[in-house]
């Protein structure tokens, strides 16, 4: 097997022992991204729905540097610290994918490092 490390500016670095994703094949696992701003790796403003965004967006970058899009993910792994912010996830995850949508779990979590309110991983597949 083989590894190969997937790296972006685009995306927050990553914040310990870890890499944005990992490819093996043609998969990509993703790994958890919270709504840090890549330029400055400050948590976002704006409560929730903000927070929200900018994961999806982080996640976009990562796809994009592996060569990928939102809409080759396979599976994505959502976590909140509120499940009452489930709607918000809905419409934002309506703007960023096309159907066929990936298969997904939401989970509601205790917390999240730097005390952000929203996580999202996944899995891409390639051609």
């Amino acid at each position: 097997m083989t590894k190969q490390i997937i790296s972006t500016d685009a995306a927050p670095a990553a914040i310990g022992p870890y890499s944005q994703a990992v490819r093996t094949g043609n998969l990509v696992f993703l790994s958890g991204q919270i709504p840090l701003d890549p330029a400055t790796m400050d948590v976002v403003e704006g409560g929730f729905e903000a927070q929200a965004d900018q994961v999806f967006r982080n996640l976009k970058a990562v796809c994009e540097a592996a060569g990928g899009s939102l809409d080759q993910l396979v599976k994505v792994n959502l976590f909140l610290t509120d499940l009452s912010n489930f709607g918000v996830v809905n419409t934002l995850m309506e703007q960023y994918f096309s159907q066929p949508y990936p298969a997904r779990a939401a989970v509601g979590v205790k917390e999240l490092p730097k005390g952000v309110l929203f996580e999202a991983e996944g899995v891409l597949a390639l051609s």
